[in-house]
């Protein structure tokens, strides 16, 4: 129970984060949650529309590890520990806060997986 809610809860951030990116990374919505600049925001926006939809296909992965019965833990492990990694190299490349954002509970949530919680 407790690693569904927090399968939940990791899948909804990445929608956030993919809406974010997809459709508000120009609006003041996005660039403040990004901390960017008009011009580099309009710049860059197809580059972040790409990496939202990639958030949107770790949630869908993650909401799928819970909605079929013939996905195992294995699953929901595997996209968990694809959204540790995403947070890990954004941490080290991008800014420090995915590291607690996105990173921390996601390994909170594969250690609840593995605890079988």
């Amino acid at each position: 129970m407790i690693a569904n809610s927090l399968i939940v809860m990791i899948a909804l951030l990445q929608i956030y984060i993919m809406i974010l990116q997809m459709a508000f990374w120009t609006k003041p919505a996005g660039r403040k949650a990004f901390g960017l600049k008009p011009d580099f925001a309009t710049a860059s926006k197809t580059l972040a529309a790409n990496q939202g939809l990639y958030n949107g296909f770790l949630a869908a992965g993650l909401i799928f590890s819970l909605l079929y019965e013939s996905a195992d833990r294995h699953v929901a492990i595997f996209f968990l520990t694809c959204v540790f990694v995403a947070g890990i190299f954004g941490g080290l490349t991008a800014h420090r806060k995915i590291l607690v954002i996105q990173a921390a509970p996601a390994l909170v949530a594969i250690l609840a997986v593995f605890a079988g919680l």
